[in-house]
């Protein structure tokens, strides 16, 4: 794959201590404030990457936002940047859309490529009668930010994308296998490891408090480039960027190089380094709360509950529909990932990157019940355009494939804590199992289906309210 390398700063914990401190410090690359917010005159932390593919966290002047916002409001005479609790969007009809601008020669246009505003997924349908297959959800006018991602002029939420969207579907295609797993990992190798042990083993005879930062230095050398992994999605896609951008920001978070706007406290506050000692290579990953699914009786209305989105560490991940268990439970990740999991909600409101997450779990599991149920091929459609690269692109970044270290390094104890892996991985069909799935008994799926059909569309028309 003919892809430039992209050094993303991966976070590493180290803690070592030679004698009792009463105040713990960190020092190392990376960093961040407060996080995103919602609030134009803040400054939004997100991912900067350079022409050479390096990738930082960085903070972006606010003022840019607001020049996009107040020009977005001129356009709010435009019923896309209308808000609506309940906007519908026929998969079909917006490959159809593609096609027209595609031959008029102009580009997308950016309610396509914001479908519609939508801010979320909440409801799958399909209308045999007219033949369409339907998304639906809440949206509301949109604009980019200073990152360059569209968000929602009310909320501040981001908006989902097209390519989000096609990347999701792609991966649940007409006539093909399902995806099993979605995921991204990043791991240290193993000759690395063996080369930081072995650095470290010397560093500890001689070192001392005031040696942190060449301690710090040493280690990420000597672990030198980690591997990142992606499973079921192209890595050169937006979706694979947000995957490895919300791993790699909560385990920023985990070792105290980045505050969240919500009060968490990280795994560094929490470690006790003797009772980590048993348990040093500490992995945590971001997975579904899979439960949360209701249908209709006859499968054509479903709807994705209020859910959120759990942070686990190695031996309570699930994976192939199991809880995995590997080694003895670490108090002090365990109690960090219970709060991270309690204040997802909260979090994603204020932190975009991880309501993007959330976003695109949602989106994967609508797909993947599109498929489960075949809703392509009662309407004959296998997606021709939004199937093929050549004229709906979506694998447009260059590919992460190595991740360079960051390293915090703090005294506490006598214990020396090794790198932290894991990262997030996603299994869709998990939440469509038969002991997962409510049936909608109040009828409150088909009430929302039925509230605005697409009989009575114009030509050309793709979403409605």
């Amino acid at each position: 794959m003919n892809t430039l390398q992209r050094f993303i700063a991966f976070s590493t914990l180290v803690v070592v201590a030679f004698a009792p401190l009463s105040e713990s410090f960190a020092q190392g690359g990376g960093g961040g404030g407060g996080g995103d917010t919602n609030f134009l005159g803040s400054p939004i932390a997100g991912i900067d990457v350079d022409a050479a593919g390096v990738l930082r966290v960085k903070q972006f002047d606010p003022r840019l936002a607001q020049q996009r916002f107040a020009a977005a409001r001129a356009q709010g005479d435009r019923n896309v940047m209308q808000a609506s609790k309940l906007r519908k969007v026929s998969l079909n009809r917006l490959e159809a859309a593609i096609v027209s601008q595609r031959e008029a020669g102009v580009e997308l246009s950016d309610d396509l490529l914001a479908v519609a505003g939508l801010t979320s997924i909440q409801y799958v349908f399909f209308y045999p009668d007219t033949k369409d297959i339907v998304i639906a959800g809440p949206a509301e006018g949109f604009f980019a930010d200073q990152t360059e991602r569209l968000i929602g002029m009310e909320s501040g939420q981001p908006t989902l994308l097209l390519e989000d969207l096609v990347t999701s579907l792609r991966a649940f295609a007409p006539n093909t296998k399902p995806t099993s797993v979605i995921s991204v990992s990043i791991d240290p190798t193993a000759e690395g490891l063996q080369q930081m042990n072995r650095y470290m083993q010397q560093a500890r005879r001689v070192a001392r408090p005031s040696d942190a930062a060449r301690i710090a230095r040493g280690m990420k050398e000597n672990l030198g480039l980690q591997t990142v992994t992606f499973k079921g999605i192209p890595n050169s896609t937006h979706f694979a960027r947000v995957l490895v951008e919300a791993d790699y920001r909560m385990k920023l978070v985990g070792i105290g190089l980045e505050r969240l706007p919500v009060p968490v406290k990280s795994y560094v506050e929490r470690a006790n380094p003797s009772a980590v000692a048993a348990n040093a290579m500490e992995r945590w990953y971001f997975q579904p709360n899979y439960d949360g699914i209701a249908v209709n009786d006859d499968g054509t209305a479903m709807r994705i509950k209020e859910r959120g989105v759990q942070l686990v560490g190695a031996n309570e991940r699930v994976v192939e529909g199991r809880r995995a268990a590997s080694g003895r439970a670490n108090r002090a990740s365990q109690a960090f990932c219970a709060d991270f999991t309690k204040k997802f909600t909260a979090i994603q409101k204020r932190v975009r990157i991880y309501a993007e997450l959330r976003q695109l779990i949602d989106v994967s599991i609508a797909a993947a019940y599109i498929q489960q149920q075949d809703f392509y091929g009662q309407l004959e459609w296998n997606m021709p355009v939004l199937l093929d690269e050549s004229k709906v692109s979506v694998e447009t970044y260059t590919a992460p494939e190595q991740v360079e270290t960051a390293v915090n390094a703090i005294w506490r104890g006598n214990t020396l804590m090794t790198p932290l892996g894991g990262g997030v991985r996603v299994e869709p069909r998990i939440a469509l199992e038969s002991g997962r799935v409510e049936v909608d008994t109040d009828g409150a799926n088909k009430a929302a289906k039925e509230l605005a059909g697409p009989s009575s569309l114009e030509p050309g028309q793709w979403w409605w309210d």
